[in-house]
């Protein structure tokens, strides 16, 4: 199966209701195959957006899926933009190596510039594979194993006056979403959502446990208000010598020191288990700050987010930036050639702009270094170190990378 003259594969278009469960069961079997519990189907089910999505058919089979959620995020400064998720992305087996990902890729980020999206945002199941279409990996994610016997808290204040009891993670639904709706403009890279999404965090299928526990849920409260929650499993193991369980930390949101502290202590000593895990956490979590001994909470990092610039002058200057910074880029953008050329960025904490120019450049990148660097986690420093960016005006390199940097860095809280 070729491509036409426009480089669009001829089976590829947008996806029809009543080819939902064709066009799903070829994405699971991308996925390795194995069937999901129906919840969960019917959950994905609802939460596709059908004239997002796209599929490739060779003849009456589907061979290619593509997906877009829309979302909001949070951006440096603390407005959200429109964002275009994209997820549900296969290739059947049988198909590779005929353009049919980059196919995709084309009619998707053309679809999104049409939407009047500035970004497309994505979290990788193969990190290699979206470097050419322009995406660049924008927040790293903590994950962590902590021997509990050995490795203590520290408190802040106020810690005592909160209490924690456990809920019925489903009954407590709404109260939790509140919360975490209440933290998405604090921090870059967090997702508002659209109704349904909730649901996410208390799906519970059987076979996603792992011999752990049902999904518990705890609720932290002050003078009767909820100030945060935590949504954990835990797995009971006994050896010779006794207990020696794991805790399994799927969320954790707190409103303030003391209630963060409250939830981490109660996960931290839970009868009969030895260590707790967590996964998909913020780079600069507050527990890391309050253990004893971080070594032995085994922290590693891992990518998270990847951020693709759609529109790089909507886009620059949708965000603030942490010191003014008046610099002319040089974009080089093979794949959505409309960004490619010079942009004079001017901003600071109060907005920016972003017009095209034909001064000479200060500072010369592709849109996947743009990407990387625009929620601020990753400096351009940094990216010019790897050779990635390159200084064409002296002393330009450190006016955009102190610019673009982020106060609290960003944190993806879910994937999609």
């Amino acid at each position: 199966m070729g491509t036409d003259a426009n480089g669009l594969s001829p089976g590829l278009r947008v996806l029809r209701q009543d080819d939902w469960d064709t066009w799903y069961d070829t994405l699971l079997r991308g996925f390795g195959g194995v069937p999901e519990a129906a919840e969960e189907r019917e959950l994905w089910r609802a939460l596709t957006e059908i004239d997002r999505s796209l599929g490739i058919w060779d003849g009456d089979e589907c061979v290619g899926t593509a997906g877009a959620f829309s979302f909001r995020l949070t951006v440096p400064g603390g407005t959200s933009l429109p964002v275009a998720g994209v997820t549900m992305v296969s290739v059947a087996a049988t198909h590779r190596r005929r353009g049919l990902l980059t196919s995709m890729m084309r009619r998707q980020l053309d679809d999104v510039r049409a939407w009047g999206e500035p970004l497309a945002v994505l979290t990788a199941s193969e990190p290699a594979i979206y470097g050419r279409f322009g995406y660049g990996n924008a927040t790293l994610s903590l994950t962590a194993e902590i021997d509990t016997t050995r490795v203590g808290l520290s408190v802040p204040d106020g810690t005592d006056d909160v209490r924690v009891r456990y809920a019925v993670p489903a009954d407590v639904l709404d109260v939790c979403e509140a919360l975490y709706a209440r933290l998405v403009p604090a921090r870059p890279g967090m997702l508002a959502r659209r109704p349904g999404w909730e649901r996410l965090g208390v799906l519970d299928p059987e076979s996603e446990r792992a011999g752990a526990s049902p999904l518990q849920c705890v609720l932290a409260e002050r003078e009767g208000e909820t100030v945060g929650y935590a949504r954990f499993r835990v797995k009971p193991e006994w050896e010779l010598s006794g207990s020696n369980g794991t805790v399994a930390v799927e969320d954790v949101v707190a409103l303030d020191p003391a209630a963060d502290a409250a939830l981490w202590r109660f996960l931290f000593g839970i009868d009969l288990t030895s260590k707790v895990t967590v996964r998909g956490r913020p780079v600069d979590d507050a527990w890391l700050y309050l253990v004893s001994d971080q070594r032995r909470c085994h922290p590693r990092l891992r990518d998270s987010l990847y951020v693709r610039l759609v529109e790089v002058g909507a886009a620059l200057e949708a965000r603030t930036y942490q010191a003014p910074v008046d610099v002319v880029f040089e974009v080089e953008d093979a794949f959505c050639p409309w960004n490619a050329g010079r942009w004079r960025l001017s901003g600071d904490t109060k907005g920016a702009s972003c017009e095209r120019t034909a001064d000479a450049a200060d500072v010369a990148l592709t849109v996947r270094e743009l990407g990387a660097a625009y929620l601020g986690g990753v400096s351009l420093a940094a990216l010019a170190a790897a050779g990635r960016v390159r200084e064409i005006r002296p002393g330009a390199l450190a006016e955009a990378s102190l610019g673009f940097g982020s106060a609290v860095p960003p944190w993806l809280p879910h994937g999609f």
